[in-house]
Parts: structure tokens; C-alpha cells; sequence
């Protein structure tokens, strides 16, 4: 039979029961790699002093960081159900402390950069791994509640990232970002280590090479085309793009052939699913729309009002925490009526909060800003929790993994894409306006108007995706037999 990593049925918790100890489990480790994945934003600026490096290059700690997620993500649905739970959470929590190891000894950019990537080899899997085994183990009328529990957990860490950041930067070096951030995932992996249990039995098979070697290829390109644009010439970034959306579509052809046979890497099974295609749709450009913010806020901050990293860290709290303290809630709101009375309010939320920082000046008052950032933030989360639960709820369970892969490689296309479009836009306008006069911080701030409404304009995508969801997940529709389940099925058949 199509062995995969989810458990039967008869695994998951019992409705209205408590949080499983191994999502707890998991949810302490992903806290950890997400904290550090938006800890570095405020360190832009000092790293460009420190390193020697200009404002395009320092970026690309986030962006590689982003970049190399979504290259590997693709693999982790294959991956996810050919290893046991405690193997999948070992290596990955293994890989992600020889990352932050090598980047607290950087002696580079360089260097940096490379630990970095090694980091993001082991963050790539814990999202897949936590959502998989959410989806197998919590019962269909406890998914909300306990979706809504995971986003608090995961919404929380990138508040706090800013805020430790800037605290550690105003008293000592980056370096320390990465020092401090050893011993407690060392903890955490320990704790984990200990305690965590496996779900369901995994299954034996082959890797496809090519298919590895064309989503990395694919994928890079395209993020790395785009983050060129804006430099001078627009042929060259153009070449890349195309070459990586050919590429993309080669790995997408290779996978629909290999689903014939011994499996694809990303089955792309799931896009048959029309409610997870939508869900799809709606949380890459939404989690675009963040990422953006979350790049240009900060510089605003910084470079155009003179705020220290500390200070800017305090500011974009509130919001952070308003998202994470509202998931249980949100969840709760789900399980009883559904996702839509959530996810249509909370994408004109999202655009109407990123017009309002189109008027962004040089005097706009603080609260206005914290205003916005809030609304941005509670919208954010009153989508993130329905629509992850509603997307991955439409697919069969021997999908789940590939589902949560597939929903994680767009997050993390859509994040880097975002980064890349927001400082391109901003740069763009901004060498514009100063080529022809205009003062520095003017042609700043309008790039960055420029740059908040495209990502505005971009998100009346996500209010036409949240009228077109429907309030439940429909019945999975279960996807055609592989080869294998056709050949456990056919002695069954012969001896009736």
C-alpha cells in the first residue's frame, strides 16, 4: 500500500481533546528557526557598515536565506514520507545549529552568507513536518483551534525577532545574534529529541535527482533575475527570469511523468483540489505583501526618521504580537462558523492597510504608522489560520506532506519575489528622482510609496481569492492509485 508519513485515521486525538505533545514539540522548534529567520531585518543596516557591503548585497542574507527554502522545500514532501518524525526533526534541527555555528564565526559577507544558506537546509523542513503532522494526528473539528495555537507560536517569533535584534545590536555585535541563538536551539533540539514520538511508518524509494536539480536551478533563478532588475540593464535580468520559468515549467512536466511511475518529487496532485489551489493563491501573495512590509518599514524607520534598531524593533511589536495573540481566537471563530466571516474581512484588512502606508512622509505621526502596522498584522492573521487549514483540509491524507511542501515553496517564492519587487521598485524610483534633482531623502521616501502601493495593488488578488473560498473544506477528492496500491489491491480482487 502507498505508504506515507501520516498515521491512519485512528491516530488522530479525539475531538475536543488537548494539543498533541508532538505538535507542542514541534511548534517550540519552528518557533526557534522562524525567530531567526526575521531576527537578521535590522541588521541590514550594520552589516553594510561592518562588511563593507552595499544595500542590494546586505539584503541577500534575507533573501538567500528565503531563496534557499524554497529550492529545498519542493523535496520535503518526498522526503517527509521516507523518514521517520525523530530522523526528519534530527536532521533538520542538526543542519540549521551547523548554520548558526558557521555564521557567528563569519569572517566574511561571504562566509556569512554560505551559513545562512546551510541554516535555511534545516528551517526548510520544520514547517512541512509541523503542518504534516497537525493535518494526521488533530481531529478534523479540533484543526482550527489548534492551527490558531500554531500561528500564535509562529506569529510571535517574528515579533520578537526585531525587538531581540535591536536590543543586541545596541550593545553589541551581530555576531551575537547567532552566539545567543545556539545554546537555546541546542535546548530545544534535546528537548526534542527526547520526547518527540513517530507518526506513521515511512516508505522506501528513490530520490529524483533531476527534478532536485531542476527546482533549485528553476526557482533560484527567477528570485535572483528579479532582484536585479533595478541595476542598469533589464535585458540580462529578463534572460534569467525567462530561463527560470522554463525551468519551473520543466519540473513541473518531469513530475506529472513521474507520478506515472516510482513518484514524483512534488506531487502536484494537489493542484486538482480547487479549494487548495485558491488557498495557494491567496497565501503567497498575501505572505508577498508581508514580507514587503517587513523590509520597508524598517528602512523607513531607520534611514528617513533616525530611529535606532531597538526603537524600530518596539515599534513593529505591537503588531506582531496583535497576529499571534489573535490565532487562537481566530481558530476558535473557524471551527464554529467557518472561514469565510474570517478570511473576506481580513483581505480588504490587508489592502487597506498597505494603501494607508502609500501616505507615509516624513512627519507622520508614530501612531499612525502603529495603527497601520497593527491592522496589516490582525488582517494577516485572521487569513493565515483558515486558509492553511481550509487548503490543506481539501487534500486526501496521503497528500498532506506534498500539500504543506507545495503551500511552503510558494511562501517562500512569494516572500523572496516580495523582498526583491519592494527593493527594486524603491530603488528604481529612488535613482530616478535623484538623477534628476530630487533630494536624496525625498526620492527615498517616494520610492518607498511606490514600492507599498504596488504590493496594495497586488493584494485586491487576495480579497477576489477570499470570496471565491468556501467556508468548509469540501470531501477530499482521493487522487488516481499508484502503481503500488494497484498491485496490494489486485490479490485482494483475484481471491474474492
Amino acid at each position: 500500500m502507498h505508504a506515507d508519513i501520516s498515521a491512519p485515521p485512528g491516530a488522530q486525538a479525539p475531538s475536543g481533546g488537548g494539543t498533541p505533545t508532538v505538535i507542542r514539540l514541534l511548534v517550540l522548534a519552528t518557533f526557534v528557526v522562524i525567530l531567526n529567520e526575521t531576527i537578521m531585518i535590522n541588521a541590514i543596516p550594520r552589516l553594510m557598515t561592518d562588511l563593507k557591503v552595499s544595500d542590494r548585497s546586505a539584503q541577500w542574507v534575507s533573501t538567500a536565506f528565503m531563496l534557499t527554502m524554497a529550492a529545498l522545500i519542493p523535496a520535503t514532501g518526498w522526503f517527509l514520507q521516507r523518514v521517520t518524525t525523530r530522523r526528519a526533526y534530527a536532521l533538520a534541527m542538526g543542519v540549521f545549529l551547523a548554520g548558526t555555528t558557521l555564521s557567528s564565526v563569519a569572517p566574511s559577507f561571504a562566509i556569512l552568507l554560505i551559513g545562512r544558506v546551510i541554516q535555511a537546509g534545516g528551517t526548510a523542513v520544520m514547517m512541512p513536518l509541523l503542518m504534516t503532522t497537525l493535518m494526521t494526528v488533530v481531529h478534523e473539528q479540533d484543526r482550527g483551534r489548534v492551527m490558531g495555537n500554531v500561528t500564535l507560536a509562529i506569529s510571535v517569533a517574528p515579533a520578537m525577532g526585531p525587538v531581540i535584534s535591536g536590543l543586541i545590536l545596541q550593545i553589541g555585535s551581530w555576531r551575537w545574534l547567532f552566539v545567543l541563538m545556539l545554546p537555546i536551539a541546542g535546548v530545544v533540539t534535546f528537548l526534542g529529541l527526547r520526547k518527540l514520538e513517530n507518526i506513521g511508518e515511512p516508505q522506501t524509494g528513490a530520490i529524483d535527482v533531476v527534478s532536485v536539480i531542476l527546482a533549485a536551478l528553476g526557482f533560484g533563478s527567477l528570485v535572483y533575475g528579479l532582484s536585479k532588475f533595478g541595476s542598469g540593464d533589464a535585458t540580462t535580468p529578463a534572460l534569467i527570469i525567462a530561463a527560470g520559468i522554463a525551468l519551473i515549467a520543466v519540473f513541473a512536466w518531469r513530475q506529472i511523468r513521474l507520478q506515472r511511475g516510482s513518484g514524483p518529487l512534488l506531487d502536484l496532485r494537489v493542484l486538482l483540489a480547487p479549494t487548495y489551489t485558491k488557498s495557494l493563491v491567496l497565501m503567497a501573495v498575501a505572505f508577498l505583501a508581508m514580507m514587503g512590509s517587513m523590509i520597508l518599514l524598517p528602512l523607513y524607520l531607520q534611514t528617513l526618521r533616525g530611529l535606532s534598531p531597538l526603537q524600530t524593533g518596539l515599534l513593529v511589536m505591537p503588531g506582531g504580537l496583535a497576529m499571534g495573540l489573535l490565532g487562537p481566537t481566530v481558530g476558535k471563530i473557524f471551527d464554529r462558523f467557518g472561514g469565510r466571516v474570517l478570511v473576506i474581512p481580513a483581505a480588504i484588512g490587508i489592502t487597506a492597510a498597505l494603501a494607508g502606508f502609500t501616505q507615509i512622509s516624513q512627519t507622520m505621526p508614530y501612531w499612525q504608522l502603529l495603527a497601520l502596522h497593527i491592522l496589516l498584522m490582525a488582517s494577516l492573521a485572521a487569513a493565515f489560520t483558515p486558509v492553511f487549514t481550509l487548503g490543506l483540509g481539501a487534500l486526501p491524507m496521503h497528500l498532506y506532506s506534498h500539500g504543506s511542501s507545495m503551500l511552503g515553496t510558494l511562501q517562500q517564492v512569494a516572500a523572496a519575489f516580495g523582498t526583491a519587487l519592494v527593493v527594486t521598485i524603491m530603488s528604481g524610483r529612488a535613482n530616478s528622482l535623484i538623477d534628476s534633482g530630487t533630494p536624496v531623502p525625498e526620492a527615498h521616501l517616494n520610492g518607498m510609496r511606490l514600492a507599498f502601493a504596488v504590493s496594495a495593488a497586488l493584494s485586491v488578488l487576495v480579497i477576489v481569492m477570499a470570496v471565491l473560498l468556501p467556508s468548509r473544506a469540501p470531501e477530499p477528492e482521493h487522487a488516481e492509485p499508484t502503481v503500488d496500491e494497484l498491485e496490494d489491491v489486485t490479490p485482494v480482487l483475484v481471491k474474492d
